[in-house]
């Protein structure tokens, strides 16, 4: 018993001694010791130990810094949890269950926990750079020009100088297509051509904008020679006598008083009072001179006109007192007007008893030619060519209006003016009066006349006297010219006499050309075509009827037919027959003439035929007011309707050299032809609309591609087409608009 109470005691004293030193290792290990850990000896150390240090960083590690500097420090701790994670399988073994659990044998964090040491580094790293100023160099920061990409810019087309008629091969040649590609246009357009086809401006230029292309007609040889009379030089030009034209009825006394102005006796050898010559003369004054022409009526006014020569600066309207307006008298004005010439009103024979001037002068006003004196524009002046009385006034407002119009011209340069009349004369051969209208010609200069071409070897003025020089304004007579040239021909001098016959065998050959092509009458039918000179359309007529009762029912029909777009223009009317004065006044205006129960005769006719004036006689004033209307409607702008045709893909792009570029399509919807205009569309939005240069299937021109082929595409004007554009063919119809 005593022996065992001494062995318990003995137990009992060494479980006290084992007990705190147990408790002093336990409370040693908790300590940090990751470095001693880490540069233990495998073979010294045991498996507890290993547990408490793994304890003791997983406690350490938290309070760690947080500093960037520190980044490296948590590096380090997670290749420690790397170690621990090694030798797991060694330690689980020894561990006692009650000793240590589970979770805490385990230091190494979760997957998805790793992240949080390693992830952050660069966002920190990163955060400075932000802050740094923008580099021109990163794509970054400039996101603009990929979110909104630039529109593409429609090129222009090319231009080039080419002659006018040109030959197709040579216009082929031009554009740098090939000749059969041309002939293939033309013949899609029922014109048959081959390689010498002649081209005139307007068909060169519709073919040439079909292949992206717009021409110039290259300025001929004649145009460049004549290049200098058209310039102005302003500091050269001086005043220049003003060009007057007398113009009134039948023996109202027109060549009585130019022969009382420029005191001769002219009128003794005229024949039924009517002049059977144009002459000219220039009246020298105190205050100026003045130049005058003698017409055989308005009609040769008129007639010079229509050949481009407007001669006149001022019209002296000459009125009998004793018989008032008369027909011609109308006519004269409207022929003045029409030409916009100012006039100048002359009552002659005022000399007459029992005269009426105030009824002259009311007669004037109804014309819209009101009188000064009557709170009008009009100077009128009373005159009488018997007496001479008041023919000095008449001077005085012609000079005083032509400073109005401020008439000027350049004497240094060479001539160029009008043909006012040509004859043969026996003994003197060809005899042409021509009014020089700026410049001054010279003895010795060679001068153009239309087709025919001359030396001035002999220059004679009004009274046949020799000159050497003749300034503007001033008419003389040439002798010399191989032809005879018509009334309003111009002239030009020139200092070559080999350059003026060479421009004149060329006017020839083309005159005679010109003479085999049919006249091209300008008719009612036609008008929508004719006449379009901009957005406001002018439909110019002349109206003749049986009786006044007649034209006033016509023009209360066609003030009906007024609209905003088309202006009905009644540049003359009147009671009688349709004459050659009326012929003559619609080929210089461009007018139709509408006649109504009234004729025409055998020379009026002819000359319309001539003239390519087109006359309709009507005996139903519906019929007149219904074909008016037809013609109307017709020059009315149409209204324009896109016709769906169908939609293309763009599926590859093609850069050719010779083409442009060439887009691979695939027609997902109806079809494409060859004349159809089409939209390229881009993201939704249209970036071109226009023309197709070409159309193909494979290496072949098509007229047409139908739905699920596949086509080749290029467009006129346009080369910047990209994979994914879609292109809507349509075709546009015209809807004609009704009154």
């Amino acid at each position: 018993m005593a022996i065992k109470n001494v062995k318990a005691k003995t137990g009992a004293k060494q479980a006290k001694e084992e007990k705190p030193a147990s408790a002093a290792k336990i409370a040693q290990a908790k300590k940090p010791q990751v470095k001693k850990s880490l540069s233990a000896k495998p073979a010294k150390a045991t498996a507890a130990r290993k547990i408490k240090t793994v304890k003791a960083k997983k406690e350490t590690a938290p309070a760690a810094p947080k500093k960037k500097v520190e980044l490296l420090k948590k590096t380090r701790v997670s290749e420690e949890h790397a170690r621990v994670s090694i030798i797991k399988p060694v330690v689980a073994p020894v561990m006692s269950a009650p000793a240590v659990k589970t979770q805490a044998i385990n230091p190494v964090p979760e997957p998805a926990a790793q992240p949080r040491i390693v992830v952050p580094a660069p966002a920190k790293i990163e955060a400075p750079a932000a802050r740094l100023p923008q580099s021109p160099l990163e794509p970054a920061k400039k996101p603009q020009p990929e979110i909104v990409p630039e529109a593409p810019k429609k090129e222009e087309p090319k231009a080039i100088e080419i002659d006018i008629p040109i030959m197709l091969k040579d216009l082929a040649l031009g554009i740098q297509e090939k000749p059969a590609s041309l002939i293939k246009r033309l013949l899609e357009q029922k014109i048959i051509a081959n390689l010498n086809f002649s081209l005139d401006e307007e068909l060169a230029r519709k073919i040439a904008s079909d292949y992206g292309y717009q021409i110039k007609r290259k300025p001929t040889e004649e145009e460049i020679l004549f290049k200098e009379h058209e310039l102005v030089d302003a500091g050269k030009l001086k005043p220049r006598p003003p060009i007057v034209t007398l113009m009134g009825h039948v023996d109202h006394g027109k060549t009585s008083l130019l022969d009382a102005i420029r005191n001769s006796k002219v009128a003794d050898s005229e024949h039924g009072g009517i002049t059977q010559h144009i002459g000219a003369y220039s009246v020298v004054l105190p205050k100026g001179t003045i130049t005058f022409l003698d017409t055989p009526g308005h009609e040769a006014f008129t007639a010079m006109r229509a050949r481009g020569a407007k001669v006149t600066d001022i019209v002296v309207l000459v009125v009998a007192a004793d018989d008032g307006i008369m027909p011609q008298t109308i006519e004269a004005v409207d022929h003045a007007r029409e030409a916009g010439v100012p006039i100048v009103v002359a009552i002659n024979k005022i000399d007459k008893p029992n005269i009426n001037l105030d009824l002259v002068k009311k007669q004037l006003s109804e014309l819209g030619l009101t009188p000064e004196d009557w709170g009008g524009k009009t100077i009128t002046v009373g005159v009488s060519a018997k007496t001479g009385q008041g023919i000095d006034d008449l001077l005085d407002m012609l000079i005083l209006e032509a400073e109005m119009l401020e008439l000027k011209a350049d004497p240094s340069r060479l001539a160029s003016g009008v043909v006012l009349e040509a004859k043969i004369t026996e003994g003197r051969g060809t005899v042409a009066t021509l009014l020089v209208e700026n410049g001054t010609l010279r003895m010795q200069n060679a001068i153009i006349v239309g087709p025919y071409f001359a030396k001035v070897r002999a220059m004679l003025n009004e009274f046949g006297r020799t000159i050497s020089d003749a300034p503007p304004s001033t008419p003389v007579a040439i002798l010399g010219l191989a032809g005879l040239p018509s009334s309003g021909e111009k002239f030009f001098a020139l200092t070559d006499e080999k350059k003026a016959k060479e421009v004149a065998e060329k006017r020839k050959t083309e005159l005679r050309e010109k003479e085999l092509k049919p006249i091209k009458m300008m008719s009612l039918e036609d008008l929508s075509t004719q006449i379009k000179e901009g957005k406001v359309k002018e439909l110019k007529l002349i109206l003749k009827a049986d009786v006044a009762g007649s034209l006033e029912a016509i023009n209360e029909s066609l003030k009906k037919l007024a609209v905003t777009e088309v202006r009905l223009n009644i540049i003359h009317q009147g009671v009688g027959a349709i004459n050659v004065s009326d012929i003559i006044l619609a080929e210089a205006s461009g007018a139709i003439i509408l006649g109504f129960h009234v004729d025409t005769d055998e020379r009026s006719k002819a000359e319309s035929d001539k003239a390519g004036v087109d006359i309709r006689t009507y005996n139903v004033i519906y019929e007149l007011i219904n074909d008016l209307k037809t013609a109307l409607e017709g020059l009315l702008e149409p209204k324009l309707k896109k016709i769906f045709l169908g939609r293309l893909m763009v599926r590859q792009v093609f850069k050719l050299t010779k083409s442009g570029m060439v887009a691979g399509c695939y027609v997902e919807k109806g079809k494409v032809t060859r004349s159809a205009k089409v939209t390229l569309m881009r993201n939704g939005e249209p970036v071109f609309e226009g023309a197709l240069q070409s159309l193909k299937r494979f290496k072949d021109d098509v007229r047409e591609v139908t739905e699920g082929m596949e086509c080749g595409v290029s467009l006129a004007n346009f080369a910047d087409m990209m994979v994914g554009d879609v292109l809507e063919a349509y075709d546009i119809e015209k809807i004609a608009r009704k009154l």
